[in-house]
């Protein structure tokens, strides 16, 4: 064993491996093996890190959306609404969503847009379901996506 997986280990007997946010003895957010995440000590998370968690949400999320029946049927960008549903929502969330399923599968955006936007959660997240609606209407990105930066 290399000198550095052998400190890990120690380190790891000595913080734990925790695989979600907690408080340490501190009462600082803390998350892994000791990872300081609270923002009042300085913690966070690396940018390659974020990047990491997203790919590996998106693929978990992807592969969840391709169950759909209507999956095949949709354009990216719908198939982009629905994933990003599903990443905020969880699946079953996305899956109480019966009549605007029901209008996708029939191929009523326009109808599939009015019920995304008459829910509790398009109440929740305001601006988030207005441009998901509005893709979700039209085929297209949101003119922002094609800014740069």
């Amino acid at each position: 064993m290399t000198w550095l997986r052998t400190t890990a280990r120690l380190i790891e007997r000595h913080e734990g491996r925790v695989p979600h946010a907690y408080q340490d003895s501190e009462g600082y957010w803390t998350i892994g093996v000791g990872h300081l995440i609270d923002q009042r000590k300085g913690g966070g998370l690396p940018p390659h890190i974020i990047d990491y968690l997203l790919r590996y949400d998106l693929e978990r999320v992807l592969a969840q959306a391709r169950q759909l029946d209507v999956w095949d049927d949709l354009d990216e960008v719908r198939r982009a609404v629905i994933v990003d549903m599903i990443f905020n929502l969880g699946m079953n969330g996305f899956l109480g969503f019966r009549r605007m399923r029901s209008a996708l599968e029939a191929g009523n955006y326009e109808e599939a847009a009015r019920e995304m936007l008459d829910s509790k959660w398009a109440r929740q997240v305001g601006r988030r379901a207005l441009t998901l609606a509005g893709m979700m209407r039209t085929g297209q990105w949101p003119e922002w996506m094609n800014e740069r930066g």
